[in-house]
């Protein structure tokens, strides 16, 4: 999270903003997503450190506390953001971001996937409606685009 929030942060910090933008300007709502992200990685971080997980341990004499990380919610986490970061340009982003959605529910353990990509499908064309309609801003269309 916190190394997602700082390559955000960088994006933001170089992006070449025309003069004469009107607020609140192409770096405004990356700007929240980086100090959202940096909250939540805080709040995730003093979470762990009172409360640490302690798995259940069959040997008595092993340590006391020990780290546990989901390694395949992770992965399908990181693959799914870098297969969006992959496909964008060429699926579009209603496809791409239904996509990514899919991954991160596996990810975190839902097992419906058809009900995940519906959902995924209907929240990225909300998204992609907001941003194209209601900002002004573009999104890739992807091969949809001549459709």
């Amino acid at each position: 999270m916190v190394a997602f929030s700082l390559y955000l942060l960088y994006g933001v910090v170089t992006m070449e903003v025309p003069d004469g933008t009107d607020f609140p300007g192409p770096q405004f709502f990356p700007m929240i997503l980086v100090v959202v992200g940096l909250v939540l990685a805080a709040l995730l971080v003093l979470h762990y450190l009172r409360n640490p997980e302690v798995p259940e341990d069959p040997d008595p004499t092993g340590p006391r506390y020990r780290t546990f990380t989901d390694w395949s919610a992770v992965a399908w986490c990181v693959g799914g953001f870098i297969l969006f970061t992959l496909v964008l340009e060429v699926l579009g982003w209603i496809l791409a971001a239904a996509l990514l959605f899919w991954c991160v529910a596996r990810g975190i353990g839902s097992r419906r996937p058809v009900f995940d990509l519906s959902l995924g499908l209907l929240l990225s064309s909300l998204i992609y409606i907001a941003f194209v309609q209601g900002l002004s801003l573009n999104l890739p269309v992807g091969f949809l685009g001549g459709i």
